[in-house]
């Protein structure tokens, strides 16, 4: 292997870590640790979605923050603060029981995934384009489903040994430091480009990108539930402690190639009609997850939910850029809040309609609709040329 590939290789397995460690640990852990907590303080499944919320509104500002020109050339101290960041704020979980303090952390720990996802991806994305190597990226972005399968073999660890959600946090932020400080040998400086920030045109909304636009806010409504209560969904159908793990396990499983995957989809059938695909069969797993009974229905709802949303997710922000080339900082912002919005408001009407109806039927099948609107939004468009 050439001191080039073993370079461009270093690069992915950096960014790997990282989104592992901010994405899958530092965003998700939530998910297998939500019926501990609500089991422990007596939490309802509102206060759960006010929480996965405040962590998605965090995560929301911390992406606008980072879409400006402020850190240019301070990347490398970004990524690593974020990342200590990270892991400090999943250990301070585990020191309190007041529901504002539960709220102000998890906000935080949005602001931190988000600014080092976006600056470690851009670091990763330059220097893989530089050897020619782009298609390293789906590792960089598997780490989100190596991180969520960690998280669920951890969390079964702590089960099988008794402990309580509070170990949970508290190894989180363990592995999260343990993370941190593999990239500090692994993200070195970037080289100085002499590049400037240029200013870039206005936005031009047409038709198509209105619809692309709100589908991906769809989408990050129609996920965010079974994202946010899958655990939850199986305790309540009493699946036991231990399947709960194996479930979210099976869902990071399923995350690890799902880029590479949605990518090998769409250069056969095209860009948005692996995106509607995408959609409708996270739409069929949104559904099965609360409608067929036992322990199928979950576990194919996490594998489903896994294969999808994060190679969707890529998949979206891909066809904004393609109908809007020549501002992509601008629609990538727009998408982003978009889809920040759909996953802030997910939870909270998840959480309210579980207590309300006493299950999570309802909301899911709520967010399958949603997911299905989206599919139909961006089934049809083509850019001419392009595919």
């Amino acid at each position: 292997m050439s001191t080039e590939s073993i370079s461009a290789l270093k690069v992915a397995l950096a960014g790997m870590i990282g989104m592992a460690a901010v994405m899958g640990i530092g965003r998700f852990v939530f998910t297998p640790i939500l019926p501990g907590m609500m089991d422990g303080l007596s939490l309802s499944a509102a206060d759960g979605g006010l929480i996965a919320s405040a962590n998605y509104l965090g995560y929301l500002v911390g992406a606008l923050v980072a879409s400006g020109g402020w850190g240019a050339g301070r990347e490398r101290l970004v990524i690593l603060t974020g990342m200590f960041a990270s892991a400090a704020l999943a250990a301070a979980m585990a020191m309190t029981a007041d529901m504002a303090a539960f709220l102000a952390i998890r906000f935080a720990a949005g602001v931190a995934s988000a600014l080092v996802m976006v600056f470690l991806s851009s670091i990763v994305f330059d220097r893989l384009a530089r050897v020619g190597r782009e298609e390293l990226t789906a590792l960089h972005f598997g780490g989100v489903g190596f991180g969520i399968a960690l998280s669920s073999l951890l969390i079964a660890a702590l089960l099988h040994a008794g402990s309580d959600w509070r170990q949970g946090w508290i190894w989180s932020g363990v592995a999260s430091l343990a993370a941190a400080l593999a990239l500090v040998a692994l993200v070195g400086k970037p080289a100085a480009t002499g590049s400037k920030i240029v200013a870039e045109p206005r936005l031009h909304l047409d038709l198509k990108l209105m619809r692309v636009v709100l589908s991906y806010g769809l989408f990050g409504f129609g996920y965010v539930v079974t994202a946010t209560f899958l655990v939850a969904i199986v305790r309540l159908g009493e699946g036991g402690r231990l399947f709960e793990a194996w479930v979210w396990l099976a869902t990071g499983l399923a995350g690890i190639p799902s880029v590479w995957l949605w990518n090998t989809v769409a250069a056969r059938i095209g860009l948005f009609g692996a995106y509607a695909t995408g959609c409708a069969v996270e739409l069929v797993g949104v559904v099965v997850s609360v409608t067929v009974g036992g322990s199928a229905g979950p576990l194919i709802g996490g594998v489903l939910l896994g294969a999808t949303f994060i190679g969707v997710t890529a998949l979206g922000l891909q066809a904004s850029r393609r109908l809007a080339p020549h501002a992509p900082r601008r629609i990538i912002a727009l998408m982003t809040a978009a889809f920040g919005l759909g996953q802030i408001i997910g939870p909270v009407m998840a959480g309210y309609l579980a207590d309300w109806t006493g299950s999570f039927v309802l909301p899911s099948l709520l967010a399958a609709a949603a997911l299905g609107v989206c599919a139909m939004l961006v089934a049809n468009i083509s850019v001419p040329g392009r595919g």
